[in-house]
């Protein structure tokens, strides 16, 4: 199997996405295509729309590859469909030489991703201009078919991933229903969050030995609560940290963790004793079984968090007084446990699922390179 290695800019061409400033900002609108931003992207949502008048070039396509390139560099996203944001930019090849998906695979890789980092530029924050990326060095085999051959190989990774967070959204909005359907038809008592639990707001651990039971402790902040119902794997974990719990003391399994400060809204489960930075807020229930309900009712509070939090500002802060004393409407305990019996069975399956992703993608991310430098050959 032959092998060739250039630079990518001699095998790509690069499109910038739209840049929103007083010149395009009547192109906003509350209706249209979506504006592609990073963090839309990760969390697979739509909260900024852009009037279709807006010119084809700036427009993403299922099929394109998107790259981010200001902040979070080196993030590649595709199956999106709507006007990319100036942070971003498009990597199409320029002829046959290079296969669309091996390029998508190779820019996907830790190395790659390492590399871009390296190239970018800026203090505050990171940026990574188009001939900085087209610096960048691809490996890649001369023959069209094994490319192909290599990204269909990790390609049925994505498949079954994709497959099982179709089954987890699925699983999680049947939840949302139930908890709809009760707000509207039961009796709901008025309580404060504190009723239910003790609420416990998180500290950034103090550097020491690491101290922790057993297996590694997650250390959770907002970032790591996109996406997961049941928080796992994190991108630090205490041992990691070289960090010491505070007062030894960690949230316990089914606890529910809210994102409170900045990003408002942001939800998920506690599945092993874990940790959480400064701007979460957590509930240890009285009655565990409680936290399905609660995880489906405040999943769907966010604006009540901004609105208490705002302060007149655009930040929101809601702290542990604030969120102690957060008011809800919620049925009586009967019900409650009700609802717990009829969901625990999903949130387990929904726990299933996530584990399978976790074990997938570092069986996905082993093969990546050995497949990407010939350690593996197709």
């Amino acid at each position: 199997m032959k092998w060739r290695e250039v630079e990518i800019g001699q095998l790509v061409e690069l499109c910038q996405g739209l840049c929103i400033n007083k010149k395009s900002n009547h192109l906003v609108a509350e209706t249209g295509l979506p504006l592609l931003r990073i963090t839309d992207m990760i969390n697979r949502k739509q909260s900024v729309f852009i009037k279709e008048e807006v010119p084809e070039k700036f427009i993403a396509k299922p099929d394109d590859i998107i790259y981010s390139r200001t902040g979070q560099v080196g993030l590649v996203f595709r199956n999106q469909f709507g006007v990319l944001f100036n942070n971003c930019f498009t990597v199409t090849p320029v002829n046959d030489e290079l296969s669309k998906d091996y390029l998508y695979w190779f820019l996907r890789s830790d190395n790659t991703k390492k590399l871009a980092n390296d190239y970018a530029s800026g203090a505050a924050q990171l940026d990574l201009s188009h001939s900085a990326f087209k610096c960048i060095k691809i490996k890649f085999p001369t023959e069209l078919s094994t490319q192909r051959k290599i990204a269909s190989i990790l390609s049925a990774y994505d498949d079954l991933i994709e497959n099982n967070l179709k089954r987890i959204k699925l699983l999680e909005e049947k939840a949302f229903l139930r908890c709809k359907g009760i707000v509207r038809s039961e009796k709901l008592e008025k309580h404060i969050l504190s009723d239910f639990g003790e609420i416990i707001t998180g500290k950034t651990p103090s550097t020491a030995i690491a101290d922790y039971f057993g297996e590694d402790v997650p250390f959770i902040k907002t970032p790591d609560m996109h996406n997961q119902i049941f928080i796992e794997h994190t991108d630090q974990m205490l041992s990691e940290l070289g960090a010491k719990s505070q007062e030894k003391k960690f949230l316990p399994p089914l606890s529910l963790c809210v994102s409170c400060i900045g990003t408002a809204g942001v939800v998920g489960i506690t599945s092993k004793p874990s940790q959480t930075n400064q701007q979460i807020n957590s509930i240890v229930f009285n009655e565990t079984n409680n936290v399905y309900f609660f995880y489906a009712l405040m999943s769907q509070m966010k604006e009540q968090l901004d609105a208490l939090g705002s302060n007149g500002s655009t930040f929101t802060n809601v702290n542990k007084n604030k969120f102690e004393n957060m008011e809800v409407f919620v049925p009586n305990q009967k019900v409650l446990k009700e609802f717990a019996q009829e969901f625990e069975a999903p949130f387990n399956l929904i726990l299933t699922l996530q584990r399978q992703n976790s074990k997938l993608r570092e069986a996905r991310d082993i093969l990546l390179p050995k497949l990407m430098n010939g350690q593996i050959e197709v």
